[in-house]
């Protein structure tokens, strides 16, 4: 097996200790403020299986770098407004690596520690995609 010079769990840690992380019961509160846009990056599978956070943005992994650089042919406007972007994921490891990256950037965000999977059995309300007809 290939050893790799630094494994995923070590770069999510070190990723995680110079971020932003927003608790649960804290985004649940923001939810209401108009300066704050909460942006989903998980695949849209998973958002259409286990539903998403009202309101939020969907933005895939592979695209989050492009969609906020204004010099990219595929920024989309949402990024150019001046807000608190909080990303999440599933279950914290993806959002923390993006939120680095775009830091890295130059863009500020936050994330959402625990990720989806505990967001609404700690009380974070959840909406399902219309059925497909």
């Amino acid at each position: 097996m290939k050893k790799l010079k630094k494994n995923s769990a070590s770069m999510v840690a070190e990723a995680r200790a110079r971020i932003e992380e927003i608790e649960i019961q804290d985004l649940i509160q923001l939810l209401d403020d108009d300066n704050v846009v909460v942006v989903d990056i998980r695949d849209v599978r998973e958002r259409q299986r286990s539903g998403f956070i009202p309101g939020s943005v969907h933005a895939p992994r592979g695209m989050v770098e492009f969609w906020v650089d204004p010099e990219s042919p595929y920024f989309k406007e949402v990024f150019g407004e001046d807000k608190k972007f909080i990303f999440h994921c599933a279950s914290g490891w993806r959002s923390a690596l993006t939120v680095a990256t775009l830091q890295d950037m130059g863009f500020e965000a936050a994330h959402l520690r625990e990720g989806f999977s505990k967001w609404a059995e700690k009380g974070g309300p959840v909406e399902m995609p219309e059925p497909k007809s």
